[in-house]
């Protein structure tokens, strides 16, 4: 199905120029006798690439045909990274640099979401917050554990990431995929 110009709301997938796109940010300017003009961002699903587009009139867009699969993630070997379908056992091979950060968000055995694009993986959508382990930090001075102090820690993927002073080695911290950054300790 098309879709017109007025449908590129943000959030909304389509297809231009054969490579799938998400609109970012959508901006409409009504014309004189009922022309119209849109003024979008749009983020590659192929690259990540942000784009300024202005789409005109009555063009016509097609629609994205993009899928979404829960996978469960098994390993890398650097270069690549392995996820198996757990229902039908089929597994997916995606290159690291398409994984990108995301890679040191996710451990073996964890769940995320794999988008296709005609049959072929274009991302890896990671749930917004992760628990990981800390692995290595720095202890405290004694009396020193007010939140507002921070320290480098090491996560249990091998990222590292700014934690509380009160945080210590084995604790379970929820991480903001986005950002990288500790969002809370999680209770066990």
């Amino acid at each position: 199905m098309a879709l017109s110009i007025t449908d590129l709301k943000k959030g909304t997938l389509f297809q231009w120029g054969g490579e799938p796109f998400r609109v970012v940010d959508y901006n409409q300017k009504v014309m004189g006798r009922g022309g119209s003009i849109v003024n979008v961002r749009i983020k590659s699903l192929l690259d990540g690439k942000v784009l300024e587009k202005t789409f005109k009139g009555n063009e016509q867009l097609d629609r994205a045909d993009v899928t979404n699969q829960t996978v469960q993630y098994l390993y890398n070997d650097g270069s690549i990274f392995f996820y198996m379908n757990e229902d039908t056992f089929e597994q997916f091979e995606v290159p690291a640099d398409l994984v990108g950060d995301g890679g040191g968000f996710v451990k073996e055995g964890d769940r995320v979401q794999l988008q296709f694009f005609n049959n072929i993986a274009i991302n890896v959508e990671l749930p917004k917050n992760v628990p990981l382990r800390v692995t290595y930090t720095e202890d405290v001075v004694k009396g020193d554990t007010s939140s507002s102090i921070t320290k480098e820690a090491t996560l249990e993927t091998g990222i590292t990431a700014r934690v509380p002073a009160f945080v210590k080695v084995g604790d379970l911290i929820s991480v903001d995929t986005a950002t990288g950054a500790y969002r809370e300790r999680v209770k066990e």
